[in-house]
């Protein structure tokens, strides 16, 4: 059954139901920054900045009640309670993933008041990459968006690896030094070289390699929109 704070579609279909589970505003980004591993509630609130305390701690409930995630009591010295999928959540990474790659095909610049966060950049890099171009590639990037986010992505034979933080010996470091530079250079409207020489993005490495960055880390056009008048 929905929970109380949950939506109910009164159809007797699969969408539906997972709609009243996942559907609801900031759940699917909640569960996005449990992705990658467990948080803290201060973490997820961190992550989601525009979200109040209250609809949090309401959107927690909610998807605990319905076995999406779960709250555990860590072991580590510094024990508190952290918030994690169930492997029932868990089934919904590679929709999450999907449902990123097809969202990421409309975006352009962001707005002024859109934040990008660590989470998103790490998860940006898991949704666009393509296995079957990197079959016997083994390439390590190194990504710094500002001197507080950087990410690296370890590529080999057709996995890829992404992380928080500098790599030591990266073949190719990017600085994306504007807006959405380095989308634009993934979704092949602007190439490798232009980004470079119009200072888009700055690189420490090969040209080559951030053209290959660009065919391993794709973002598919997006359909143009349709024109003319409409018959309904």
């Amino acid at each position: 059954m929905p929970t109380p704070h949950t939506r109910a579609y009164g159809q007797f279909c699969g969408v539906a139901r997972a709609l009243e589970l996942v559907g609801e505003r900031w759940s699917l980004l909640i569960i996005r920054d449990l992705v990658l591993g467990a948080k803290r509630y201060d973490e997820l609130q961190a992550g989601l900045p525009k979200i109040p305390p209250s609809l949090l701690s309401a959107r927690l409930n909610d998807l605990e009640a319905t076995g999406v995630i779960r709250r555990r009591v860590r072991a580590e010295l510094d024990a508190g309670l952290v918030y994690e999928l169930t492997q029932y959540g868990s089934e919904l990474d590679q929709i999450l993933l999907d449902l990123g790659l097809w969202g990421a095909r409309s975006l352009h610049a962001p707005a002024a008041d859109e934040v990008f966060t660590l989470d998103a950049a790490i998860l940006s890099l898991y949704t666009t990459f393509r296995s079957e171009a990197a079959e016997n590639v083994q390439i390590n990037f190194e990504i710094r968006y500002d001197d507080r986010m950087i990410v690296h992505a370890l590529v080999e034979n057709g996995a890829v690896k992404v992380g928080e933080g500098r790599f030591p010996g990266a073949e190719l470091v990017i600085r994306a030094t504007a807006g959405a530079a380095l989308l634009d250079v993934m979704s092949g409207r602007l190439t490798a070289a232009e980004a470079i020489r119009s200072g888009k993005l700055g690189i420490e490495g090969n040209v080559v390699d951030l053209e290959l960055f660009a065919q391993l880390f794709h973002v598919p056009a997006a359909p143009a929109p349709a024109s003319g008048i409409v018959v309904r």
